[in-house]
């Protein structure tokens, strides 16, 4: 029951959030707070068409507030996974459609994670050619390929006048999710891939327009997503960070004010929401273990999703607190297509299985039961 306005209380008392409040993300209505993070499952189809059985996965887990798609390549270049879907061939484009449809008739609200992989990739998926990045400096981590897991090699540097063409795959990419019906992009800048590996300056050692300080590390980032914007407008694009991502080489030597410069920047240019993945607990060893997600939302004033080994109770404490917005999910709701009615149900959940994470077909992938009704 809401509280009247009286002498004593001259304005409505606002109940506080929950992880099953409604939220406006911009002109879309979300259900609730609860978001898909995005999984590479790898089980695309020849020529990196989505699976058609992807409808039924995404069906099943379409009571979150929102759903964000497997990374998902933009161009052939972006690709460093088998069997991981792609949306730059009218083949893709359909597939997706497809999914997206399946996904509208029952109320889901999907975006595509729009991705291009860099130097986390191998020869193999490029006839030969080497994967491409900002500066052309060894990487510790083995790709999956075809022949198995192979180590990843030093990648080739791209031009300065390469860059162009970089920008042109993504806006190409969110024409394509436009025309597959997708409700929105997420753009992928974390977990070492090109838009990361151009923000950090442990990785990004050019000396041209795109390289040195950090404004200059941010251009390529920066240009991509006002490209994506103009296709489907701010409020409809999100940008994925991963401030202590370690992983393939990464590192930075000041990830507060490479963050905290990003987040400024995409705030200015009104993007939906900053999906942010970091741990929740445990030491960070960088910038005497400053936690960057808090620092994010001083600067940003769009919509924060959290995103880090949450569970229901700490993700309830977060957005009641006004830490996050939203908090994304991934391992759980992977295991459990109903999560949003267990964690309002305190419901036990099922247990994953990792070892179809990345492998199989409909097993580990849509079998997992729903509560019984």
């Amino acid at each position: 029951m809401s509280v009247q306005p009286s002498a004593n209380h001259p304005h409505p008392v606002r109940p506080q959030p929950t992880l099953f409040s409604p939220y406006a993300l911009g002109n879309i209505a979300l259900n609730n707070r609860l978001v898909l993070a995005p999984m590479t499952r790898s089980r695309a189809l020849k020529d990196n068409v989505a699976n058609p059985v992807a409808a039924t996965y995404y069906v099943q887990r379409a009571s979150a507030g929102l759903m964000i798609t497997e990374g998902t390549q933009v161009s052939p270049q972006g690709v460093g996974y088998i069997r991981t879907p792609g949306i730059h061939s009218p083949e893709q484009v359909e597939g997706w459609k497809r999914i997206t449809d399946a996904v509208h008739r029952v109320g889901g609200t999907i975006f595509a994670q729009l991705w291009h992989v860099g130097r986390v990739s191998h020869p193999d998926f490029h006839g030969g050619e080497l994967p491409v990045a900002p500066s052309a400096l060894p990487v510790t981590g083995e790709a999956f390929t075809h022949n198995g897991k192979v180590n990843i090699p030093t990648p080739r540097a791209l031009e300065t006048n390469e860059i162009p063409g970089i920008v042109a795959q993504f806006r190409k990419g969110a024409e394509n999710a436009k025309a597959a019906g997708f409700d929105g992009v997420e753009l992928h800048g974390a977990n070492g891939y090109l838009l990361d590996q151009f923000l950090r300056d442990g990785t990004n050692q050019r000396t041209d327009a795109y390289g040195g300080s950090v404004s200059k590390r941010a251009r390529l980032p920066l240009e991509v997503t006002e490209a994506v914007v103009e296709v489907f407008g701010a409020s409809r694009v999100g940008y994925k960070l991963s401030p202590y991502f370690a992983g393939y080489s990464m590192s930075d030597s000041s990830p507060v004010a490479t963050f905290s410069h990003i987040a400024r920047e995409l705030g200015k240019l009104g993007v939906g929401y900053l999906h942010v993945s970091e741990a929740i607990a445990g030491p960070m060893k960088v910038d005497g273990a400053v936690r960057v997600t808090p620092l994010i939302r001083n600067v940003y004033d769009g919509a924060l999703i959290a995103n880090g080994g949450y569970a229901a109770d700490c993700a309830e404490t977060a957005i009641a607190g006004g830490q996050a917005d939203l908090v994304a999910f991934g391992v759980p709701f992977l295991a459990n297509p109903d999560l949003p009615l267990r964690y309002r149900n305190r419901a036990p959940l099922n247990a994953p299985d990792a070892s179809t994470f990345y492998a199989g077909e409909d097993k580990g992938y849509i079998d997992y039961p729903a509560l019984s009704h």
